[in-house]
């Protein structure tokens, strides 16, 4: 079966917000090249019969922005894509200690490893923002400590929290496609967690949260954010560009010692243990 292959180009700090919001309109994949340009090249996967004007319009309104970048399109068969999908992601190592290792690569003698490969939800471990919320969940968890991934995408976030010796571990979506794709890959590490919508999580409050969406709708959750961080528990929030870390760390100061704790390509990490 043939397939859509779209490729444009994108400002890094906007990459993420696109991707996510072209798998919103229904692109099959994304990924990216060049990843160490100031430009990314973005590139997706649509079905062959896809209306691409319109689905790169919707995403680019959907990721706040004025216009929808100029496209490229070209028919690409089975064979076509999973090669080109393959030679994009190769393993990927976060702190020395996590390696995140697609199906198709021999897995590294050392360290925590994560089968993750490219699919319908976006995560693969490669974007600055999970990357940051990587390397603090390697500092900063405790083993037995019960975990929130909010916005759980593939599942890569509370995967590795299950792996580096969480207690309990809840992954809560909306997009039903993140929830498959996150009980999909928990079942691949063998590791057991929640998938769940949002309306569908038990009462109770986590020593752990993470959330790696958008300043906005990071702002907007902060009340819910904090009602399931026990107290004294640890939050990280991600998603977030450096020019907004500031905002979103005032707005969870109303119940975190919050702060700005990382800062990569333009991306933050904003952390906070819950008064």
């Amino acid at each position: 079966m043939p397939w859509l292959a779209l490729t444009l180009e994108v400002d890094a700090a906007r990459a993420g917000a696109l991707g996510d919001a072209l798998l919103g309109q229904g692109a099959h994949s994304v990924w990216v090249e060049e990843p160490e340009r100031p430009r990314l090249r973005l590139q997706a996967l649509l079905a062959a019969d896809a209306d691409a004007a319109a689905l790169v319009g919707g995403a680019a309104a959907a990721a706040g922005m004025a216009a929808a970048p100029p496209f490229q399109t070209e028919l690409v068969a089975d064979r076509d894509w999973v090669r080109a999908s393959h030679a994009q992601f190769a393993p990927l190592c976060i702190e020395g200690r996590l390696w995140i290792v697609p199906s198709w690569h021999e897995a590294p003698g050392e360290g925590v490893v994560l089968r993750l490969d490219p699919g319908m939800a976006f995560g693969t471990g490669s974007h600055a923002s999970t990357r940051l919320v990587l390397a603090w969940l390697l500092r900063a968890l405790v083993p037995g400590a019960s975990v929130l991934d909010y916005g759980c995408g593939s599942g890569i976030l509370a995967i590795a929290a299950a792996k580096l010796g969480a207690g309990r571990v809840d992954a809560v979506d909306v997009d039903p496609l993140a929830l498959a794709a996150t009980a999909d890959n928990a079942c691949a590490n063998a590791v057991t967690l929640g998938a769940l919508a949002p309306g569908q999580l038990p009462a109770g409050d986590y020593d752990v949260v993470m959330a790696n969406i958008l300043s906005k709708p990071l702002i907007v959750l902060e009340p819910l954010l904090a009602a399931r961080t026990r107290r004294g528990g640890r939050i990280a929030l991600a998603g977030i560009l450096q020019a907004q870390a500031a905002e979103v760390a005032g707005v969870y100061g109303a119940h975190f010692d919050a702060r700005i704790a990382a800062v990569e390509d333009g991306w933050a990490l904003v952390e906070g243990r819950r008064r």
